[in-house]
């Protein structure tokens, strides 16, 4: 993924006010981030916990959702929507409300995706889900399947 800036973070989202997006916590450290590992921006906010967003180039337009996002709920084992990464209790349902008039009624979607946001450090061998990975696709293949799960949910948000 190549660097964003804070402006081009903030234009992106498609579920959300103008005003909703200008108030929320864009990371601190955008120059640190490890761009050349991501494959979507996702991260936490800071002041609210429980709220989450994502920013994804896809099909060479930058789209970015608001998500609910509660912490991930530590039974057995479970696995990501998006990247299909097993873990000990790290995935979290997300909720994202729909965009346009269907959002404003309540209307939202969900799936289940890494509690850390992180799926690309994840697929890339970064982080560990404290689960075996049993994967035989390879990075860049994997890497693909991100993008492919991402833009499907995307799809629903914005459908």
């Amino acid at each position: 993924m190549r660097p964003l800036t804070e402006q081009e973070i903030r234009g992106a989202f498609v579920n959300c006010s103008k005003g909703e997006a200008k108030r929320l916590n864009v990371p601190r450290d955008l120059a640190q981030q490890p761009w050349e590992d991501l494959d979507y921006l996702g991260w936490h906010d800071p002041k609210a916990p429980e709220r989450a967003y994502l920013v994804a180039e896809l099909d060479g337009r930058l789209t970015g959702l608001a998500l609910r996002a509660p912490a991930p709920v530590a039974r057995g084992r479970s696995m990501c929507s998006i990247c299909v990464t097993t873990h000990s209790g790290g995935v979290s349902l997300v909720v994202a409300p729909k965009a346009g008039k269907a959002g404003k009624q309540g209307d939202s979607v969900g799936t289940y995706l890494c509690g850390d946001l992180a799926c690309s450090l994840y697929v890339r061998g970064k982080r560990d889900s404290g689960e075996p990975n049993r994967e035989t696709l390879g990075v860049e293949e994997r890497s693909r399947r991100i993008v492919v799960n991402l833009s499907a949910f995307v799809a629903r948000v914005t459908g």
